[in-house]
């Protein structure tokens, strides 16, 4: 399985960034996918994720800021941050869930991972 994230880069607070994962060696309409960021010093954490049947799932501190899709089409999947904020400065990584069987909060049900892209939030 190979998870490639794109997207990333410098924006001003209050600014937009659409990041972007593509994937490759799994059967992605009937994966589960996430997006993870970790911030220095902090522990990774679950920003947004979507089920295979398009439910979606999303930290308290993105909601309503950040938007996850799908294109099972294409096998991407994206993140659209808005209203950024020097808290969403991170690296961010899109992941995939290596089943279906766990819901999408469970952090270990997501086995494979992209190498990360780095989303800087100037004040």
């Amino acid at each position: 399985v190979q998870l490639q994230a794109s997207g990333g880069g410098l924006v001003q607070a209050g600014g937009s960034l659409r990041l972007s994962c593509s994937a490759s060696g799994l059967t992605f309409s009937n994966s589960n996918m996430g997006w993870f960021r970790q911030a220095p010093g902090k522990e990774r954490e679950l920003v947004a994720a979507v089920h295979w049947t398009g439910i979606t799932y999303y930290a308290d501190s993105v909601k309503g800021r950040f938007t996850i899709s799908r294109d099972n089409a294409k096998n991407m999947i994206f993140l659209q941050m808005i209203s950024l904020n020097y808290e969403d400065t991170a690296v961010y990584y899109c992941a995939a869930a290596g089943s279906t069987r766990y819901g999408l909060r469970r952090q270990d049900a997501y086995i494979f991972w992209g190498q990360g892209t780095e989303v800087t939030v100037s004040s």
